[in-house]
């Protein structure tokens, strides 16, 4: 059975999701989808147009965004959630994603409209 490019970036992205809690690399995911990191990184961007790297981090930053919006956690608990080392590196990175820091994020954004802008984004 062949498997297109299409489907084995599409189970490589299920994967992610479902163990988005878990510290994932590149090496990771290369050894589940059982190619070399380098033929699945070429891969994955001829298909999603973005880094496989980048992806992992964009889809951890929406499920912190997401966490942010849903819930009262603390800040510092959903920067460790998504494998962040601490809450600077989360803050600045989430911060150049979403050109706000966390604090300020959840203070500005309600659950329906987070939902209607970072869904679309999704696929």
């Amino acid at each position: 059975m062949m498997v297109t490019l299409e489907s084995l970036i599409t189970e490589v992205a299920e994967w992610i999701e479902k163990n988005i809690h878990k510290p994932l690399t590149i090496d990771d995911v290369a050894a589940h989808a059982g190619y070399s990191k380098w033929h699945l990184q070429r891969v994955f961007f001829k298909v999603k147009h973005v880094g496989l790297g980048t992806w992992i981090r964009n889809r951890k930053l929406a499920h912190a965004a997401h966490d942010l919006i849903h819930s009262q956690d603390n800040v510092i608990d959903i920067c460790f959630r998504y494998g962040y080392d601490s809450q600077q590196s989360f803050s600045r990175t989430f911060s150049k994603r979403y050109h706000v820091p966390p604090f300020k994020f959840r203070k500005l954004n309600t659950p329906a409209a987070f939902c209607t802008a970072e869904c679309h984004q999704q696929h």
